[in-house]
């Protein structure tokens, strides 16, 4: 085979043996040449040097067969993310529910060039205005991005509402969506509010909506521009313009869409690769559909714990990937040291379905950790018990005595009044309804177990330790065999920018190795397996 260009090696030689070459597939950050030897024609790898045209048949060098530029953490994901968002990474550590993705999170998140959601989620909203207070005294003034939860509530719709009233109040810029299970006034108007057209008549948002989604029937309502008769609805209420209804018809609901997959807290359980490219598919076919300027952002969450699964989220075309799991062992979360030191040692089977505490009635149900916890046990005995009885009294008086001494540990009259105490500041409306309706008076006396279950994981209750809602994927159990002998082992070194410092440059290791097996290189499968190591930030 005649060779138009030549590499000439710098001062290191090129690598023909397999285990040479993981040293070298490592060096992302430098360009790759793949290079022939021999008779037999065999590829070898050569970093530096100089590539050049061959004049003459006794030119010098290694006939060049293909180069690779160099590969940085900062390029995975599509550009037009990071320019959107003002990241450096494609990267986003998600919103994990009753604060547990802390402002402290957020903050750490954003200094180092990617984004955080603080996790809003189940907080009153006093504790979720003091977050707002400290993430945006920390990163306004530096220009710096960052977003917060909005999780749907559909047994609370009036709290949804409180809750945009804020981010609008406020100027949150980005908001995640997450257990929407179809699109509701607040969430159009938090997407709408703010559409404008500039000189050169380009739609601009103000507010960037993400919505986390895991069917093909739920995304494709974020995915297409919002309904007429909701905007309707919100014009004649004047909560939105109706410039701003008119420009809704011409843009996404959301621009970025996160494809979630097998993760802790509400989750569908199904993989990643099979759940991405049906989404991929449905946003192709909504882009041609209504032409948009600018095309959907699709991106990846769940199951990524390790730096081979991050590779595979970009590989399958993802924008950016969200992790959750594995942040909620980090220093910065919300969670209970005991609570990390439980995650620490999860394994992959370490897992379990349980009963959500906001979509109880529902049957909706999370992921949560299993090992060392009765958790899931107990909520599911609740959740039999409440689809087998109209009311509190129906329940057996044996029954009912040994769900007040083992998993409640109080009279279930005292558990009534602190669910009416609560809920009179949250929504006083659900107090009316169980007065009316004593089948939903149980429901919230079951959901107090389920709300408090993570409570006492966050604040490390220890005679609660039994009671610990921990939501966690499976994700969490392949991030702790990855990490163990490493560094990262040690829950005290878990930093949320050292983990996903590690994952991204994990991801670019295996990414590259993957470029070179295809081109026809012996890479060893331990060029694969790209181990934690501290990182200056």
């Amino acid at each position: 085979m005649q060779t138009m260009f030549r590499w000439t090696p710098g001062d290191e030689a090129p690598a023909f043996r397999p285990d040479e070459m993981t040293v070298l597939a490592a060096r992302v950050r430098e360009p790759a040449y793949i290079v022939r030897y021999g008779e037999n024609g065999a590829f070898g790898l050569g970093l530096g040097g100089s590539a050049a045209p061959a004049i003459g048949s006794d030119a010098a060098g290694y006939p060049l067969a293909a180069m690779l530029p160099a590969l940085y953490p900062e390029w995975l994901g599509d550009v037009s993310f990071r320019q959107a968002h003002g990241v450096r990474f494609a990267y986003i550590a998600g919103e994990m529910a009753n604060g547990i993705a802390t402002a402290r999170m957020v903050i750490a998140m954003a200094k180092a060039g990617m984004l955080g959601f603080f996790g809003a989620a189940g907080l009153p909203l006093e504790r979720v205005e003091m977050n707002l207070d400290d993430i945006q005294a920390e990163l306004d003034p530096l220009g710096l991005p960052w977003g917060i939860n909005l999780i749907h509530t559909p047994n609370e719709p009036a709290m949804e509402e409180r809750i945009v009233d804020l981010y609008l109040r406020r100027g949150v810029r980005r908001v995640s969506a997450s257990a929407f299970m179809g699109l509701t006034p607040s969430i159009v108007r938090y997407a709408c509010s703010g559409l404008t057209l500039d000189d050169s008549g380009t739609i601009r948002r103000r507010n960037h909506l993400f919505a986390k989604i895991s069917r093909p029937e739920v995304a494709g309502p974020f995915m297409s521009p919002a309904p007429r008769k909701i905007l309707a609805e919100l014009v004649s209420r004047g909560l939105l313009t109706e410039e701003e209804a008119r420009l809704a018809a011409y843009v996404p609901l959301a621009e970025d869409v996160t494809v979630e997959s097998d993760s802790g807290g509400h989750t569908d359980n199904r993989p990643l690769t099979a759940l991405f490219p049906a989404i991929m598919r449905l946003r192709d076919d909504l882009q041609r559909e209504y032409r948009y300027a600018s095309p959907i952002r699709v991106g990846a969450s769940g199951g990524l714990g390790t730096p081979a699964a991050v590779a595979a989220a970009f590989a399958l075309g993802a924008a950016y990937v969200m992790t959750g799991s594995v942040n909620q062992s980090a220093i910065e979360s919300g969670l209970s040291d005991e609570g990390r030191a439980m995650l620490a040692i999860a394994g992959l089977a370490d897992v379990v379905m349980a009963p959500a505490a906001d979509m109880f009635e529902q049957g909706v149900k999370v992921q949560v950790l299993k090992r060392g916890t009765l958790f899931s046990a107990r909520g599911f005995h609740l959740l039999e018990l409440y689809r087998s009885h109209n009311r509190i009294e129906d329940i057996p008086e044996s029954v009912r005595l040994k769900l007040e001494k083992e998993v409640f540990q109080a009279p279930l009259d005292r558990i009534w009044e602190d669910t009416v105490r609560f809920f009179e500041k949250r929504e006083p409306g659900q107090i009316e309804r169980a007065l009316r309706d004593p089948k939903h008076k149980m429901a919230l006396i079951f959901r107090w177990y389920l709300g408090k279950a993570s409570r006492w994981a966050i604040d490390g209750t220890p005679e609660r330790k039994l009671d610990y809602q921990i939501w966690c994927g499976p994700a969490m159990g392949s991030f702790n065999a990855w990490t163990a002998g490493s560094f990262l082992e040690q829950p005290r070194n878990r930093t949320v920018v050292q983990i996903a410092c590690n994952l991204l440059e994990g991801a670019a290791v295996v990414t590259r190795a993957q470029q070179l097996r295809s081109f026809g290189l012996p890479v060893p499968a331990h060029a694969f397996d790209f181990r934690p190591r501290p990182f200056q930030t």
